[in-house]
């Protein structure tokens, strides 16, 4: 196997989880883009990107930094750390079908404009709640 050090799986980790709501944040630009499109006067697409940064704002104090901790503890007790165990095996499988199935929202919501709001309010708040989870990567002991 791929033996890594256990800081090699902390910046995987880490890279996952930045590089997760780089993606995001650029595919919710496209979605709001199309819906502004659509209605180039409606402030909805405002505040559908307003929603999503608080709901984001609240995942990421009270789920994804607890998430974040509770895979950074993992990592430290690793007696023989892999390259591939950055995050447990369930969360790869997670990970797939949600960008899978973000996928075919998207394409489903595609010249819909309430489809597109929800789902630039979706993939912001998943974006923020990412982003704003970030630092337990450098605080974490």
């Amino acid at each position: 196997m791929l033996a890594v050090s256990k800081k090699t799986l902390r910046t995987i980790a880490a890279v996952v989880w930045l590089s997760g709501g780089i993606v995001l944040l650029l595919k919710s630009a496209s979605l709001f883009a199309q819906a502004t499109a659509l209605r180039p006067d409606a402030t909805w697409a405002w505040l559908a990107i307003a929603t999503g940064i608080l709901i984001g704002a609240a995942k990421a104090r009270f789920l994804y930094k607890g998430f974040c901790r509770k895979n950074l503890d993992r990592i430290a007790a690793l007696s023989d750390p892999q390259f591939w165990q950055a995050f447990r095996p369930g969360f790869y499988l997670f990970m797939a079908t949600m960008v899978l199935l973000a996928s075919a929202l998207s394409r489903l919501a595609i010249g819909n404009y309430s489809g597109l709001l929800a789902m630039v309010i979706l993939d912001i708040s998943i974006a923020v709640a990412l982003l704003g989870s970030i630092r337990v990567f450098s605080q974490h002991p």
